[in-house]
C-alpha cells in the first residue's frame, strides 16, 4: 500500500451557475474523509447562495477578486490573500466584478451537501 494519493483527475462537481469546481481530495473524488479541497473558477457577476456549514472553510485567492459576506460584514479577497471562516457562520460567496476569479477552498471536515446547508 501507498503511504500517498496522487490527484490526476479532479472530481467536476456538476453546478447550474457556471462555477466550476474541481474537488481535489474530498468525499466525492475519492473518498478521503479528512477534509476536502478544490479549485474553484467563478465567472464575473456570479453570486451563490448564502449558507451555514458545519465545518471550517479556508478560501486561498489564486487570481483576481471575490467578495465573502460573513455574518453581514463583506470582505473583499483578492490574489495571495487567504481567509477562514469558521463553521456556523453565514456566509455567501460572490464575484461582483467584471473579470473571472480563481480559488482553491479547503474545508474541514471535508464538505457534504448535506452539512453545507445553503439557503434557497
Amino acid at each position: 500500500m501507498k503511504n500517498y494519493i496522487k490527484e490526476a483527475d479532479p472530481f467536476i462537481v456538476p453546478t447550474e451557475d457556471l462555477k466550476l469546481i474541481e474537488e481535489h481530495f474530498g468525499n466525492v473524488s475519492n473518498k478521503y474523509d479528512k477534509c476536502s479541497i478544490a479549485r474553484m473558477e467563478v465567472p464575473p457577476r456570479w453570486k451563490e447562495s448564502h449558507q451555514i456549514p458545519e465545518f471550517d472553510e479556508f478560501t486561498l485567492m489564486d487570481k483576481g477578486k471575490i467578495l465573502v459576506e460573513v455574518d453581514g460584514e463583506e470582505i473583499e479577497l483578492e490574489a495571495g490573500q487567504s481567509l477562514l471562516v469558521k463553521k456556523g457562520a453565514r456566509v455567501q460567496y460572490s464575484n461582483p466584478y467584471d473579470y473571472p476569479a480563481i480559488y482553491w477552498s479547503v474545508c474541514l471536515p471535508p464538505f457534504t451537501l448535506d452539512t453545507v446547508h445553503r439557503e434557497i
